[in-house]
């Protein structure tokens, strides 16, 4: 006679609870996104050769000082992008208000404490080290924000959701445009965007939303100068505007990307290798910085642009494919804001850079020199390959579990 042992329910938990230890455990051996890790790798090799190709002359007597401060930054990205990969981000869920209130000190602080560079006081100065608390601030919005997002899910659809989430990014941007950074405090704002979108709020309050920008800008550049009220300085305005009619512009800005135009046009196919002199005579200004770009297109052309571009293009095709693996909500938009963060700053300074954008200061993500830019980049990459490797092990405890 056939007897069947139909398990009780305290063997259903012990099951459960060694599913459960044995897949924590299988969280840590879980690899990385490959084409992520790749695209990630591949960016920071080329940032080391074009920095290598573009300052060696920059620095009397250290030909390689920008090369080996970006590889001392792009490993202690890389080693904290690897541990926060084997963190579940939905544990920074319960310390929402504590990171917002972080994100308000780093910025106070900045605002306190930093050090004067070319008129903007946007760094405090470390042993070694300038830290940018705009830029760490970028991965603190995006942690907070996501965090209140998912208090509040069942009321997305709220004007008061919408309206609060806002209020939540403009009181920080506020202060980032006051150190004056322009470029980052327009990332906050894109973050604050994506996030609203990956949470499904109504198209609606996307349109008051940009309705309301409009009207914030054209009072900021045509309406408030036109009766004596400085919103922006006018340097600011100036770099906001100049891409229109470059030639136009007295000052630095229209003189900045007429020689990045230059500098990409004379690269051609191939590019022109040493013969460079856009970059050489440093008629080409912050050429290891914001026009990075143009340095890839003088010196490699077409086919250097072309290959910068595939690789950014394999990050944000793997990013928004980790979007997609999340195992939550919260997960999704962190992701979200990742992803948005990636390709505005993406567009936005490739668009500068061939004289169809604004010039904002925003940096190309990995590319563009900078300590506290790289580090960021790498910990926001931090943060997608935990959603995946979360991802891939809430499919793995699923699949066990209809097993």
């Amino acid at each position: 006679m056939n007897t069947s042992v139909v398990p009780s329910s305290r063997d259903r938990d012990r099951e459960s609870s060694s599913a459960v230890s044995g897949l924590s455990g299988l969280s840590l051996r879980l690899p990385l996104d490959p084409l992520l890790l790749l695209a990630t790798l591949g960016l920071l090799g080329c940032s080391i050769a074009i920095l290598h190709a573009a300052t060696s002359a920059d620095i009397p007597g250290n030909p390689n000082f920008y090369v080996h401060k970006q590889l001392f930054s792009g490993g202690i990205g890389l080693v904290a992008m690897l541990v926060l990969s084997r963190i579940d981000i939905s544990r920074f869920r319960e310390l929402t208000w504590g990171l917002y209130g972080l994100l308000m000190a780093v910025i106070l602080a900045n605002l306190a404490l930093g050090a004067s560079t070319l008129g903007a006081q946007r760094a405090i100065q470390l042993p070694g080290f300038q830290f940018q608390s705009s830029e760490f601030g970028k991965i603190l919005l995006i942690l907070a924000l996501a965090g209140f997002m998912v208090d509040r899910a069942r009321r997305i659809g709220d004007r008061d959701t919408t309206a609060r989430l806002m209020l939540l990014m403009l009181v920080p941007a506020f202060f980032v445009m006051a150190q004056p950074d322009l470029g980052s405090a327009m990332v906050y704002i894109v973050i604050a965007l994506s996030l609203l979108f990956v949470a499904g709020t109504p198209w609606r309050h996307f349109a008051g939303l940009f309705a309301l920008i409009a009207i914030a800008v054209t009072v900021a550049l045509v309406a408030a100068p036109a009766v004596g009220v400085e919103v922006l300085k006018p340097y600011q305005v100036d770099r906001l505007t100049s891409f229109l009619s470059p030639s136009d512009v007295a000052g630095n800005e229209g003189y900045q990307q007429e020689q990045s135009k230059i500098a990409i046009g004379a690269g051609q196919k191939t590019g022109r290798g040493n013969d460079a002199t856009q970059t050489k005579l440093n008629f080409l200004p912050e050429h290891h910085t914001d026009f990075i770009f143009a340095v890839v297109g003088e010196r490699w052309g077409f086919a250097g642009c072309a290959l910068v571009l595939s690789l950014y293009a394999l990050l944000i095709w793997r990013s928004l494919r980790i979007l997609t693996m999340a195992k939550n909500l919260y997960g999704a938009l962190v992701a979200g804001g990742v992803v948005a963060m990636l390709m505005f700053q993406v567009f936005v300074n490739v668009g500068m850079n061939l004289g169809i954008m604004p010039i904002t200061g925003i940096t190309l993500p990995l590319l563009s020199y900078g300590g506290s830019s790289v580090i960021t980049t790498l910990l926001a990459l931090g943060l997608l390959q935990s959603v995946y490797v979360q991802g891939r092990m809430a499919a793995a405890f699923k699949s066990r579990t209809i097993l």
